[in-house]
């Protein structure tokens, strides 16, 4: 071990307190070994750090920081190296606001269009995810931070998320849901991983050993720390026994006792403690710095940010070529977004941005016939017709009409899913009403997650930005008036209507348990293998210019093509290389995403672009062997500007790896066809290798420790149902008024084991445990057995301060 000499001087008591965090964001310190404290600090588009009262949620204002585009926006560019061009920014400011780990970027999978948190997960396709990672992490990381890839893994939904059991095939697992770490793993060298908070087969993430040294450290490589979710430890003594180093937030003396009972019972050999601090003060001695830089370029930064977010914007419709908007045309704008913009998501990673650019505020810089502005909305959806009224007039008297609108921030928070695809009725409504009276309508989304667009034949064009960050206004004006070519594609699969979506009868639980029934078949993997229409497919998007594609030459190991701008303007083509095989034996998605390129291109020129193919080009995860194999065979080569849009096609002969098991089309018909909304239990069983988990809660009406809180609405105690009535009331009217609150969606579906693990030691777990036998209808023992969990607590925390 490296640091045999600090460890080995140390108490067990002190090593145990080093596997809790000190506060809500850092480490334990001992000054007297010379282990400094280690900040953490919440950061996938920018730094979170509280200078005041600390929360992990965002509802207490933190030190200003650049505000960058959302992962979900970063995706877009298909560019790793823009991506870590910005995770350079983002590592410089951490180290000027002396944050030592930087938690992200996010990379879980978009499984469904409603989960809360989709503007912070890059897409739905873990190559492209994975790639956009490692940008990030070796940007973060080269400015001596570390960075920390989250939520490890198969974490696609906020209802329940600390007390849901994500249910999975094996092969689903390691080829969508653990591929995109892998590469931010190998690729990036991340420093660190945070757990996620569900179970993976009813186990916890913090506590799999099958994940955390079998995968991450055996396989990977990975020379890090993990570190839990906030509140995501269940059994701290095996989470650290199984590969975790670090449960944050601060748990407390109650903690250190844990660990300190299961070395003595023998459950914790010391040895294995001992081993997860080397690894954990590996990272807190390699990120200190004594002296951290004081200041970094704020407006450097925001330019940084402003490129970023143009070369995200999408343009997903442009009718008779009206944009970017001509000279002399007259033109209105509409909508709330326009005057406030809607630039990032809730929750966690909210940013305190050093300055905000607003459509309105720069509109009269740009070279554009502006006539007015109208509201139009009610940000929260309500219905309000003066203001309806007021931007139909607008509209009328204007050449065209640029409508802002999109999602708002109730829509997409984190701790809380959205419960359709569609835009607030009172924006589609609007939309319609401008289209009578004015046949240029130009929509400008704004949104980090997938929308339904039933009015998209209404309008002239489509522009999305998504969630832009703190420069995305000017950014979408460059763009709507051409000084820059729109270049990004999409990152997921824009569906006509929900019911279209491949997980939609399976998300987003049965009460415990969540089904992964349509196994592989994620996004696009699912729309083409089942010929399902959409809206707008995957990596789709349009440009001021226009690009050919020609002379394929294949190879095993490269792809190589030309690509000439055959349009007007100078602009940056996306090339996406796909690989499919039809199999006999193995079922598989018919294209799979498994390399890209962005290549920049004047008006009329071309070049010679190759695209290597790695590991991952033909590779399946075979569960028979337990090992990563390859089929032999004749793989398609496809060369798209889309999933749909193939260009160049060829064929590739490929040397397989082993004598493949054939996994029997009678036993799973459906997941050869990629017909799988409605998978039956029996077939479900076939692909999982054993019976289906019983995902119910209890029968008997009593609840456990990892319940929900938002289950005691069936408690045997009535205490504990009023309880529950109230705080659903609070959601509910919270929610209503467009203003969700934070902490109460938290609790709410916080398991009971949370309120030890989320009050700083205040509560102990034999306090949790005397909370749960009360609501389980033993009031006045559970009672007792509570004020006396209260003084051991006191004592216990006396006992741990004085060593």
């Amino acid at each position: 071990m490296k640091y045999q000499k600090i460890i080995s001087q140390m108490t067990l008591t002190e090593k145990a307190l080093m596997m809790s965090g000190k506060d809500t964001w850092s480490t334990v310190d001992f000054e007297k070994y010379g282990i400094p404290a280690m900040h953490l600090s919440d950061g996938p588009h920018g730094i979170r750090k509280q200078a005041g009262a600390a929360d992990h949620l965002g509802l207490n204002a933190s030190v200003p920081a650049t505000c960058f585009p959302t992962a979900a926006t970063m995706a877009n560019s298909w560019n790793e190296k823009l991506g870590e061009e910005l995770g350079v920014c983002l590592g410089e400011e951490a180290a000027v606001q002396d944050v030592q780990v930087l938690l992200g970027p996010a990379l879980n999978m978009k499984r469904s269009p409603l989960c809360g948190r989709n503007f912070e997960y890059f897409c739905e396709d873990p190559y492209l995810a994975g790639k956009m990672a490692a940008g990030y992490v070796r940007g973060i990381q080269s400015q001596g931070v570390a960075a920390c890839p989250k939520h490890f893994a198969v974490n696609s939904q906020e209802l329940r998320r600390m007390a849901s059991n994500s249910v999975l095939d094996e092969r689903t697992f390691r080829e969508i849901y653990a591929t995109g770490f892998e590469i931010a793993v190998k690729e990036g060298k991340a420093k660190s991983i945070m757990s996620s908070y569900n179970e993976i087969n009813g186990v916890y993430a913090n506590e799999d050993e099958h994940l955390l040294r079998e995968i991450l450290v055996d396989e990977w490589g990975f020379d890090g720390f993990v570190v839990s979710d906030w509140g995501a430890s269940n059994d701290h003594a095996m989470g650290v026994k199984n590969g975790s180093q670090l449960e944050m937030p601060s748990t407390g003396a109650d903690g250190a006792k844990l660990i300190i009972d299961a070395v003595k019972d023998g459950s914790l050999p010391e040895g294995i403690l001992d081993e997860r601090l080397d690894e954990l003060l590996n990272v807190i001695f390699a990120t200190h710095k004594e002296n951290a830089p004081k200041s970094f370029d704020q407006e450097k930064h925001h330019q940084v940010a402003k490129k970023a977010a143009a070369e995200c914007i999408v343009l997903l419709k442009n009718e008779e070529d009206i944009l970017p908007l001509k000279k002399g045309l007259s033109t209105a704008v509409i909508g709330d977004f326009a005057q406030t913009p809607r630039y990032q998501g809730a929750g966690s990673s909210v940013v305190n941005p050093i300055k905000l650019d607003t459509t309105l505020d720069l509109i009269e810089s740009y070279d554009i016939s502006y006539t007015g502005y109208a509201r139009g909305y009610e940000r929260t959806g309500a219905k309000n017709e003066a203001l309806m009224k007021e931007a139909v007039e607008l509209a009328s008297h204007a050449n065209a009409a640029l409508i802002y609108a999109g999602l708002d921030e109730i829509s997409e928070t984190e701790g809380l899913d959205r419960v359709q695809m569609k835009m607030p009725q009172n924006q589609i409504d609007l939309i319609y009403e401008i289209a009578r009276v004015n046949q240029n309508v130009i929509v400008v989304l704004s949104a980090g997650s997938v929308v339904e667009m039933p009015w998209i034949d209404e309008v002239k064009a489509v522009i999305h930005g998504y969630l832009g960050g703190q420069a995305g206004a000017g950014a979408m004006l460059d763009v709507l008036t051409g000084k820059v070519c729109p270049s990004g594609k999409l990152n997921e699969t824009y569906p006509v209507v929900y019911e279209d979506t491949p997980a939609y009868r399976y998300y987003p639980s049965k009460e415990r348990s969540t089904e992964y029934r349509e196994g592989l078949y994620i996004g696009y993997r699912y729309y083409e293998t089942a010929n399902v229409p959409v809206r707008f497919p995957f990596g789709y998007g349009l440009s001021y210019t226009s690009f050919a594609y020609s002379d394929l030459q294949e190879e095993k190991d490269k792809v190589t093509f030309t690509i000439t701008n055959t349009g007007k303007a100078d602009g940056a083509e996306i090339a996406q290389i796909y690989v499919g095989m039809r199999s006999a034996k193995i079922y598989r998605p018919v294209k799979e995403l498994k390399g890209f390129t962005k290549v920049f291109l004047k008006a009329g020129e071309s070049k010679r672009v190759t695209v290597e193919l790695d590991d991952k080009a033909f590779r399946y995860f075979d569960v028979s062997s337990n090992s990563w194999e390859v089929e032999g065979g004749t793989y398609t080569i496809m060369v798209g500007a889309s999933v749909q849009d193939i260009r160049l096609s060829g064929e590739v002969e490929v040397e397989g790896s082993k004598a493949v098991q054939k996994e029997m089309l009678e036993a799973l018909p459906h997941y050869f066809s990629g017909k799988i909304t409605d998978i039956s239990d029996g077939e479900f069983e076939k692909l999982l290798g054993h019976k289906i988990p019983d995902g119910s809660w209890n029968s008997n009406g009593l609840l456990d420790m990892n319940d929900a809180l938002c289950q005691m609405y069936y408690a045997k105690n009535p205490v504990a149902r009023l309880a529950c009535r109230i705080m659903t009331n609070m959601k509910n009217k919270s929610e209503a008024k467009g203003e969700p609150n934070l902490n109460i969606l938290f609790i709410y579906n916080m398991p009971f084991r949370g309120l030890a693990k989320m009050t700083g030691g205040a509560i102990s777990m034999e306090m949790a445990e005397a909370i749960l036998f009360m609501a389980n209808g033993h009031f006045f023992r559970g009672l007792g057995r509570l004020i006396k969990g209260f003084f051991a607590n006191n004592k216990l925390q006396k006992t741990i301060q004085e060593g």
